[in-house]
This record gives C-alpha cells, sequence and structure tokens, in this order.
C-alpha cells in the first residue's frame, strides 16, 4: 500500500466519529440515483465471482524470534457456512466529494489487508459505495471544504449506498445464514448506523454471529455491555454469538493524549467499548496472531524501512507474521478504555525489535491516533479464529 493510504486510514476516523459523536442525526436521504446491489459489479468483493477483489495471494513468512522462516500459505473456504459482510474506511482519492463506484488502487489494497483473511471462515461480501472522499475530507481538515461537502445528503451517500446494499444481500443472497458484520474506522462508523437503525432488536439481529468494528469507540454504558446498541452487548468469549468486539489500539508506551480521537466515550455516563482478541475475557491479556503487511502501509510508515531479521534481506511474501513479539490487553487509564499493545522486542535475537504502524506527521508520531492504521492487521489471526468458533456456536444453536 501506498503512504496515502496509510493517511486514509488514519483520516477516515474523523468521518468515523463525526457521525458518533451526532448521534447520526445528520444524515440525510441520498437524492442520487440508487446503485443496483443485484449486480455483482457493484461490489468489490464477493466469493466466487469473477474479478473477486478478495481472490489474492495472502502467503506468509513466519518470522521467528531466532530469525528462521517458514512459509504460511492460505486456502479460502468458498463453501464456509456463514457471510462476512465488510464496509471499509475512508480510502478513495477520487477527486469529488464523493467516490465513484469504480474500484481503484486504494481499494483493492484495504481489502487485501483488512478483509480477505476472513474469507477462511466465511463468504465474503464487501459493496463499493460512494463514500466522502479522502481528497474532500483533507480539504475540509485544511480549512478549504469542497463546495457541497457540508450538505447532509452528499455526507449521507455512502450509508444509503451500504443500507441498499445490505438489504439486496439479505433479500438475495442471505436465505438464512449467519453473517458477521466487519468495519474499519469509517466503515465501523457506517456499520455502527447501520446496527443502530436496521438490526439492533430487530428481525434482522437473528441473523447476526457478530459485529467486529475497529478503530472507532462504540459507547457503552457504565458497569453494562450494552450501550448505544440495546439488544447486542459486548462479546466476552470467542462462543458467543450475537455480540460485538470493538476496539482501539495504542502502544503500551505511547497512551491516548487527552486530544485522542478514540477510548473516550461521547459523556461520563459511557465508557468506548473494548473486547480484546487475543482474550475476550474482561481484562484478559493475550499474544497477538498478527498479520503485518510486507509493504509500504508497515515497513515504510513515516519513511522508516523495516528489516524483519538483521542482515538478511527481506521475504517476498505479502505478509508476514511475527510470533512472540505482540501481545495485549484492554485497559482504562486517565479516562481512556482502550487496547492496549506491547512489544516485546529483544535486542539480543536477530529479529526486528518494534513494528511500524504509527500515523505519522512530519516525521513524528502523533500520538492522538495511536495504531489506527493497523488495528485490523494486529490483530487478525485471531480475528478469524473467533469467527470460525462463532460460527460452530451459531450453527450448533440453529440445530
Amino acid at each position: 500500500m501506498t503512504r496515502k493510504l496509510l493517511g486514509a486510514l488514519g483520516l477516515g476516523a474523523v468521518l468515523a466519529m463525526s457521525g458518533v459523536m451526532a448521534g447520526f442525526g445528520a444524515y440525510a436521504q441520498t437524492p442520487l440515483p440508487k446503485n443496483d446491489y443485484a449486480n455483482k459489479a457493484s461490489w468489490l468483493c464477493w466469493t466466487g465471482k469473477p474479478g473477486d477483489a478478495c481472490a489474492i495471494d495472502l502467503t506468509t513468512t513466519v518470522v521467528r524470534a531466532d530469525g528462521s522462516e517458514t512459509t504460511e500459505t492460505f486456502k479460502p473456504d468458498p463453501k464456509a457456512p456463514i457471510d462476512c459482510f465488510y464496509v471499509y474506511p475512508t480510502v478513495s482519492n477520487d477527486p469529488g466529494v464523493v467516490s465513484d463506484m469504480i474500484p481503484g488502487p486504494e481499494e483493492l489494497n484495504v481489502v487485501k489487508s483488512q478483509l480477505a483473511r476472513f474469507g477462511a471462515k466465511c463468504r465474503i461480501y464487501a459493496p463499493m459505495y460512494r463514500q466522502f472522499t479522502l481528497t474532500a475530507l483533507r480539504a475540509q481538515m485544511g480549512g478549504k471544504p469542497m463546495q457541497g461537502s457540508a450538505d447532509p445528503a452528499t455526507r449521507g451517500v455512502g450509508y444509503g449506498d451500504v443500507l441498499d446494499a445490505w438489504n439486496s444481500y439479505l433479500a438475495h443472497e442471505n436465505k438464512g445464514r449467519g453473517v458477521v458484520l466487519i468495519g474499519h474506522s469509517q466503515g465501523s462508523g457506517v456499520l455502527t448506523q447501520l446496527i443502530s437503525k436496521e438490526i439492533d432488536g430487530k428481525p434482522a439481529q437473528a441473523r447476526i454471529v457478530s459485529a467486529i468494528l475497529m478503530g472507532t469507540r462504540l459507547p457503552l454504558d457504565r458497569g453494562k455491555d450494552t450501550g448505544l446498541f440495546k439488544a447486542i452487548p459486548l462479546c466476552k468469549s470467542a462462543s458467543q454469538t450475537g455480540c460485538v468486539i470493538a476496539y482501539a489500539s495504542f502502544r503500551d508506551t505511547i497512551p491516548p493524549p487527552a486530544n485522542s480521537l478514540f477510548g473516550k466515550a461521547p459523556t461520563d455516563a459511557q465508557i468506548a467499548a473494548c473486547a480484546n482478541p487475543a482474550n475476550l475475557a474482561p481484562g484478559g491479556k493475550g499474544e497477538f496472531h498478527a498479520y503485518l503487511s510486507n509493504g509500504a502501509q508497515i515497513a515504510d510508515s513515516g519513511n522508516r524501512r523495516i528489516e524483519w531479521v538483521k542482515g538478511k534481506p527481506n521475504p517476498a511474501t505479502p505478509f508476514v507474521s511475527v510470533p512472540g513479539l505482540l501481545s495485549g490487553q484492554c485497559v482504562e487509564k486517565n479516562g481512556f478504555s482502550y487496547l492496549e499493545v506491547h512489544v516485546a522486542g529483544n535486542p539480543a535475537d536477530p529479529r526486528l525489535d518494534d513494528i511500524a504502524g504509527d500515523v505519522m506527521a512530519n516525521g513524528q508520531v502523533n500520538p492522538a491516533w495511536g495504531l489506527h492504521l493497523i488495528d485490523a492487521n494486529l490483530a487478525m489471526g485471531n480475528l478469524v479464529d473467533i469467527v470460525g468458533a462463532e460460527s460452530k456456536a451459531w450453527l450448533a444453536k440453529k440445530k
């Protein structure tokens, strides 16, 4: 992935957070013509379709602390018993306020990093949607908003598209199957709206295996497992279904500062949801089964090249896994609730001692964003395993 995509994944959270803070009341019905989501061309990923963007090489080099390497191959399961429905973050560099429906390198790269690996446990559905573009978002943050960017109808186009895609999927593809909702950053914000308005406490909830909302701050009422969602609680085990996994990640050495967008709920009566994919038990610690991109998204963040093993050429595979290096737990500190990530680098062994993934500005880490860029990568293996366990539990309940 390019460094532009690094910025996209970070800046997308601004839009997602504004949706949460506004209680989703600012969105209006889109005035644009509706997309035809019965047409597979409107979908970025659809298991089995020609040109499926998730049918890609996910080969991984496993780099151990002693510097030894093995190759791990990946095989999707086109006959998986459940489905996954994914909404990607703000990545579009299209020139207008809202994006077009043509997949670009940005959309293709993000599903490679955040979604395709779930294909081992579920059939994948990822709609293209006319999102509020990174171009418009950058202009807005620079104090020069593009014409029409403040129009509520324009800002609601993306949500309207995802709603239409969801309804089309339910009507024509679901056929009573369980489904996992997956999103990151703005994608999590859009899915939070969808769950709140169309699923929570409604008939469609019967189809929900779980929701995975990464890089967001889903509000929970203090002392409870519910909050914004009234009937969908926080997940506490991999065998639990009908629940939500939500988190935002920060290094244990760089906790969220007071101005962080993540880790704090809108009111003092609430707390930001945090469920640790490495150990869903409340307060549980665990090792992350990370799949880190062996390319610019990780290795070139802030112009800092990563050498996975000292003095050894980097592997050629698109992903690298580093067992034993990364672990974490959900913590509450200084008014924030977040996934605290520990990097157990050892200068005495040949493997790298740190990872990239921080949002950088002028060569400096921006602590307010934490490890937002790699929220998904950090725990990808754990999340895939959880979806597999949840699938078995959901199917057992149907018998």
